[in-house]
């Protein structure tokens, strides 16, 4: 809709889960909107998260009660937008009396349960461990644990989500197009996109640039835009490794190091295990964090103390790592940095403002994207106020925001369907799944067959709806197909891929 425009109101930088929060909010309220990202949407660090909207328990030991209690209240919203990508999972905390006393342990959970107005999900109960289930996988010495609630997410599909119905309402969504120089000339800000294919350069015009790129934050304020900032990003590297799942049950669990870090041992794509993170000082280009031998053995071990099978470095399936971009506060401990976030609003003369972002998680992105909004009020004060709150996400307006139900009713609405199949594209698409099933009438209609549950029917409505322009996009972040498939399967999908590239 904006295509075209004279001068847009905000230039976005950076297609992680703030900047897609800020141009779906933005776009909300009546603002033009443009977001360049120079990668894939959600390439960095919001697809290499523990995967979790959660409030944070471990953030009570370092007084952060106002960041938890933000974090619980939008666990609650966000469950409600998109309960297609984000569902309620219980945690297992076995106690251990030599890493925190119980006291302080219930403590921290009566706050979490009361701290953000609890409506939908379970409160925290005592487990015997000697009788319930969930002691099972656990070794003998553990004889009591405390079970609490939070939610899972589909951290790239968060973000995905957000740019989609930022675009419905009307942002342009350019992705693989770096920002490469923005300036001011008489109260404008003049910007220059590279695409880092082609090198095709383009040249816009806004009101107001958003610098939310993340680990690139002072890179964007310094080198792009040759201004200084009193404030910066401190990068703390979290791995986290993927194995098969060891354990009976839908529970996930929360164990407790000597070091005071706490480690989520979560259920991941139905068979296999997600098990992270680690809090490291990280120093070199953020593209080419990977978890390294060190982290690795610090996670087996944490697991290894707590279960009874005993994990070994062959049962690793996948690691990845991610850095975050955490406000500078000088904490010592990269675990007591704090997860808040703050902005930082550069302006000349009350004109074209650069809203910079440092920090963040992404719990709390939607009401980060709210604030900073409020932020910008004065440079657009004719412009329409939050909506987010009460709003869904695309594919999230099932009934009652129950996925069950809506699986249910899917499996009577196309009976052909194979049941994880059927399961699949619920879970990733919500109804949306409509508009990828289309005329669809049978198994056969889906088109050539690359994997179990990938077939190319899907693979072309990423391509088209999406912004899926590489393999990886579709088997890593769009899906998790990748995961799943032999390398026979990825070259025969790659090379799929590749042949419609040069067909379109």
């Amino acid at each position: 809709m904006n295509k075209g425009t004279d001068i847009y109101d905000l230039f976005i930088i950076g297609g992680g889960v703030n900047g897609a929060g800020i141009a779906r909010d933005a776009a909300g309220r009546g603002l033009s909107v443009i977001l360049c990202e120079k990668d894939d949407l959600a390439q960095g660090t919001s697809s290499r998260s523990g995967k979790l909207v959660h409030g944070g328990l471990r953030y009570l030991e370092y007084y952060e009660f106002r960041l938890v209690r933000e974090a619980l209240i939008e666990r609650e919203v966000l469950l409600e937008s998109a309960p297609h990508i984000i569902w309620p999972m219980r945690f297992v905390l076995p106690h251990n009396p030599a890493d925190r006393p119980a006291w302080l342990v219930r403590l921290g959970l009566f706050l979490y349960d009361h701290l953000g107005g609890r409506k939908r999900l379970p409160g925290t109960r005592t487990l015997n461990l000697k009788t319930a289930p969930e002691g099972a996988p656990l070794k003998d010495e553990y004889g009591k644990a405390f079970e609490y609630s939070d939610c899972w997410v589909d951290d790239a599909r968060l973000v995905l989500l957000n740019a989609l119905d930022a675009a419905g309402r009307g942002a342009e969504i350019h992705t693989r197009t770096a920002c490469s120089s923005i300036r001011r000339e008489e109260g404008i800000w003049i910007v220059e996109m590279t695409d880092t294919a082609s090198g095709t350069k383009r040249t816009v015009k806004a009101r107001c640039v958003v610098n939310t790129a993340g680990p690139w934050v002072n890179d964007i304020i310094r080198r792009v835009a040759g201004l200084n900032s009193s404030r910066s990003v401190r990068l703390v590297k979290g791995s986290h490794i993927i194995v098969p799942k060891f354990w009976e049950g839908r529970q996930a669990y929360l164990v407790q190091n000597p070091d005071k870090r706490v480690i989520f041992i979560n259920p991941y794509e139905n068979d296999l295990a997600l098990i992270g993170t680690t809090d490291i000082p990280y120093e070199g280009h953020p593209e080419d964090v990977a978890a390294d031998s060190t982290e690795i053995d610090y996670l087996l071990k944490s697991v290894n103390r707590y279960f009874k099978q005993q994990l070994v470095p062959a049962d690793i399936v996948h690691s990845f790592s991610g850095v975050r971009p955490l406000y500078d506060d000088s904490a010592e401990n990269p675990s007591a940095v704090t997860r808040d976030y703050i902005f930082e609003v550069d302006a000349d003369n009350n004109k074209a403002p650069l809203l910079s972002v440092f920090g963040g998680k992404i719990t709390t992105f939607r009401k980060l994207s709210e604030h900073a909004l409020d932020r910008l009020k004065p440079f657009f004060p004719n412009m329409r106020p939050g909506w987010t709150a009460k709003a869904q996400l695309p594919g999230g307006d099932m009934a009652n925001a129950d996925f069950e139900q809506f699986l249910g009713d899917m499996r009577a609405k196309y009976p052909w369907l194979p049941f994880d199949l059927a399961k699949h594209y619920a879970r990733l698409y919500g109804t949306r799944m409509h508009d990828l099933l289309g005329s669809a009438r049978s198994v056969s209609d889906l088109g050539t067959r690359f994997s179990k549950l990938l077939y190319e029917r899907e693979a072309q409505f990423l391509r088209t709806t999406e912004w899926a322009l590489w393999p990886e996009d579709v088997l890593e972040r769009r899906t998790k197909h990748g995961l799943h498939m032999t390398e026979e399967e990825r070259v025969v999908f790659t090379n799929w891929w590749t042949s419609q590239q040069v067909a379109a």
